[in-house]
């Protein structure tokens, strides 16, 4: 059986009330994927929705310790001005990835566009959390539907439920 992927996108700014429910789903998605052949899962590093993302696939390694957790992400410095807080899960991420892509090498206007594409161009899947029709988050999700990705949205999962 190939080896498949699934990348994540979602917007930076989750609903603390919606979390748990959002947990639970995305969850429920990954292990259904695992059993589908997906091994590889690429996170984009963002705050929110990607950071939640990592953290699950690496909990769920546990379990499941032949998936792999691959970042993309848009540059070197992507942390750079993040509170400490923040700065320190997104470094035990980078410490526990099985891989490290970077997309650019320094911040510049396209650089968030392109980890996007890399994203959606190398996974057969894309679980995301999209709730409004424009920004990243959907520009990420239309690129990978016109690429002929698979998309889950989290956010609808949780509204039918």
């Amino acid at each position: 059986m190939k080896s498949l992927t699934c990348a994540f996108s979602g917007h930076r700014n989750i609903p603390t009330i919606k979390l748990p429910a959002i947990q639970k789903h995305l969850e429920e998605e990954i292990v259904h994927l695992i059993h589908q052949g997906v091994l590889y899962f690429i996170a984009g590093g963002a705050l929110g929705f990607d950071t939640l993302c990592a953290i699950t696939v690496l909990r769920l390694k546990g379990s499941f310790p032949k998936i792999k957790l691959l970042l993309a992400l848009p540059c070197k410095n992507q942390a750079e001005k993040w509170n400490k807080a923040d700065a320190e899960i997104y470094q035990n991420i980078l410490n526990r990835a099985d891989r490290i892509i970077y997309t650019s090498h320094d911040y510049s206007r396209g650089c968030m566009h392109r980890r996007n594409r890399y994203m959606a161009d190398h996974s057969d899947y894309m679980i995301c959390y999209l709730t409004q029709q424009t920004g990243g988050t959907k520009y990420t999700v239309d690129y990978a539907v016109s690429k002929g990705v698979n998309v889950i949205n989290i956010y609808e999962s949780i509204n039918q439920s």
